[in-house]
């Protein structure tokens, strides 16, 4: 072998895809490669050039991509591009001229693979092939697993809650007839040394289910008669899941319920029956008996205790590579049983029960979305109905101090009280329902700084505790009036714009005080923004930035594949944040010391890179958004 091909094959080695290709692909790549030259603001590839006819990846030197043919400014470049990485995939694949000029910005030299033989190479390497096709996802890939590796030795040997419940099944449920005695039910349980028993009926279809702690709640203690039909003790108000269903549903459902079976149906027909012990023998988390605790918690004492376990179980899953979209969901769900017992507790020690009915108990900010982390304070709100005979400040009255002691038993349990006070003991978030529309429409109407700020907390609501029927009337009449105001909407998306992702134009990432990234001001709040303005836009009633993304885009006719590449960024941001102060716990740190600030130079060479394309992606959203209200 060459003395240049060494060089050149200890330069890709170095990058990916082409660290995880074949060496025989890699020395055919190689042997076909030449290496061009371009000096400082020269145009390398550029739509006026027509269709792509090679591929590049960048030897030496900085190449940016611009949307005009103006030089590179703060304004007009998308991206940015550095030693060993490659374009323009896009244009490539789909076989068209690329929609931006790239251009170097200094002395750059770059390897170039002719069209005939990168078309040629997709077909031959899979690893090249996937990461051309699912670039951000492909990294993501690879990222996860180096996220595993520095978490855990033994995490590949752990079950996966993404696995369906199709693959969790053990064997076939025990079952009989509703009709069955009580006596023989029992008999069969010991015989078979089974701790539940589903009555189905003559189609399969799952009537009533009978657990070991209904036998001692339900039959022993009550010494009722053994001969009659087990249905009439069974629990009848059955949960079904599907095949299809991943584990992590399943966790979601037993931990809310508190259920230690979940059915699975498919089709009306029972197929299978998943436990607690499926679930987690492996995986280390008692979720369902951290539900327990919180249900049953009547003291600050054992509400920070179950806080305390909420954040291991995020710190074990972490371990295990669940995905960033279901660990959030997994903390909001658990946060929102924590927060419900809170509530519940000082609803019954405060003797409102005249008004329990007439109550709710909303989320807003990131619990609203489903999107919390390990460090967030409390964003929270009420929506009363007024009672005949009184007034909405009469009902404030009464609620105020009530939502005080809710938010300050909270903030002993970890979570902060939130600094610019939104929060239901101030009067400003105490509401009725009229008054929150009244609200609402003054800040669509008016489109002002405060407005805007106001609605970007504000209208991610949604309910936790209470008559949920208010928060739904409530979202219904938003979409529809927010959906008809172009001019605001038009404001939200100006707004949304004047926060864009940290990247440099002459180097890697616009860094601020003490040479941090704010991943959270930066990284996180473009794709909520831009989401939750599509939302509006398409009238969609979702709250979750992935959900809005996905059921906006279908509606305003954005490409699927555009939408995941986005979520994509959007959950590898959400992944460093959820580390950052996961290390920062595990260093000691309070609730309130953990911060979204991370130095891009303390981190994995591969992460470093993700995190480009991902502020790469945030971009590619904010031009969409440009794109939609002319910006």
């Amino acid at each position: 072998m060459s003395a240049i091909h060494t060089s050149q094959l200890a330069f890709f080695a170095a990058h990916a895809p082409f660290d995880r290709m074949e060496m025989a692909h890699l020395l055919w790549m190689t042997e076909r490669l030449k290496l061009g030259y371009y000096a400082q603001n020269e145009v390398i590839v550029s739509p006026e050039q027509g269709a792509v006819e090679r591929f590049l990846v960048i030897k030496q030197g900085v190449v940016q991509g611009e949307q005009s043919v103006a030089h590179a400014s703060d304004t007009d470049t998308w991206l940015e591009l550095a030693e060993g990485e490659c374009f323009p995939l896009g244009a490539l694949l789909a076989h068209r001229p690329v929609a931006s000029i790239y251009r170097a910005v200094k002395d750059t030299f770059c390897y170039e693979l002719p069209l005939a033989d990168f078309n040629e190479l997709l077909g031959m390497s899979a690893p090249f092939r996937d990461f051309c096709t699912r670039r951000i996802a492909n990294l993501l890939e690879h990222s996860k697993q180096v996220i595993q590796a520095q978490y855990t030795q033994s995490s590949s040997e752990q079950q996966s809650l993404t696995s369906p419940l199709s693959a969790i099944i053990r064997r076939a449920p025990v079952t009989c007839a509703p009709d069955t005695t009580v006596r023989e039910v029992l008999a069969r349980m010991h015989e078979l040394r089974v701790g539940s028993m589903i009555a189905i009926d003559d189609q399969g279809r799952p009537q009533g289910i009978l657990t070991l702690p209904d036998v001692l709640e339900r039959i022993a203690l009550p010494q009722i008669n053994l001969d009659q039909p087990v249905i009439g003790i069974m629990t009848t108000q059955l949960t079904f899941l599907p095949p299809q269903a991943l584990a992590y549903e399943a966790a979601l459902t037993m931990a809310k319920q508190g259920f230690r079976h979940v059915l699975v149906v498919d089709n009306e027909r029972l197929v299978g029956l998943v436990s607690e012990k499926d679930l987690f023998a492996l995986q280390r988390v008692g979720l369902r008996q951290i539900g327990s605790a919180i249900r049953h918690a009547n003291k600050v004492d054992e509400f920070r205790q179950s806080a305390a376990d909420i954040r291991r179980m995020a710190h074990n899953m972490m371990a295990q590579g669940v995905a960033a979209e279901q660990l959030t969901q997994f903390i909001s769900t658990f946060n929102d049983l924590l927060t419900s017992r809170v509530v519940e507790l000082e609803y019954a020690d405060s003797g409102i029960a005249a008004l329990s009915d007439r109550l709710c108990w909303i989320a807003l900010g990131s619990e609203g979305r489903f999107e919390q982390t390990l460090s967030t304070d409390q964003d929270n709100a009420l929506i009363f109905r007024v009672p005949d005979g009184m007034t909405a400040d009469g009902v404030r009255e009464v609620m105020l101090p009530v939502a005080r002691r809710i938010n300050e038993t909270l903030a002993l349990c970890g979570f902060p009280l939130c600094r610019g006070n939104v929060m239901a003991s101030n009067p400003q978030w105490c509401l009725s329902l009229e008054e929150w529309k009244r609200t609402f429409s003054n800040w669509i109407s008016n489109g002002t700084p405060v407005a805007l700020l106001h609605a970007s907390i504000f209208f991610d609501f949604r309910a936790v505790f209470g008559t949920g029927a208010l928060a739904e009337e409530l979202r219904l009449w938003l979409v529809r009036v927010a959906t008809e105001n172009s001019r605001f909407l038009h404001q939200m998306a100006q707004n949304a714009m004047s926060i864009r992702p940290p990247l440099g134009v002459v180097r890697d990432f616009v860094v601020g005080k003490e040479h941090t990234l704010d991943l959270k001001l930066n990284g996180i709040t473009p794709f909520v923004d831009a989401a939750r303005i599509f939302s509006l836009a398409a009238g969609v009633t979702q709250t979750s930035t992935i959900q809005r993304l996905r059921v906006s885009a279908a509606k305003l006719k954005i490409h699927p594949a555009e939408v995941e590449a986005w979520i994509d960024a959007f959950l590898f941001i959400q992944v460093l944040r959820m580390r950052h102060h996961d290390e920062g716990q595990e260093q000691g740190l309070s609730d309130e010391a953990l911060n979204n600030l991370i130095d891009p130079e303390a981190l994995h060479e591969l992460d470093r890179r993700i995190l480009k394309e991902a502020f790469r992606q945030a971009r590619k959203l904010q031009a969409r958004l440009a794109l939609e209200y002319h910006l």
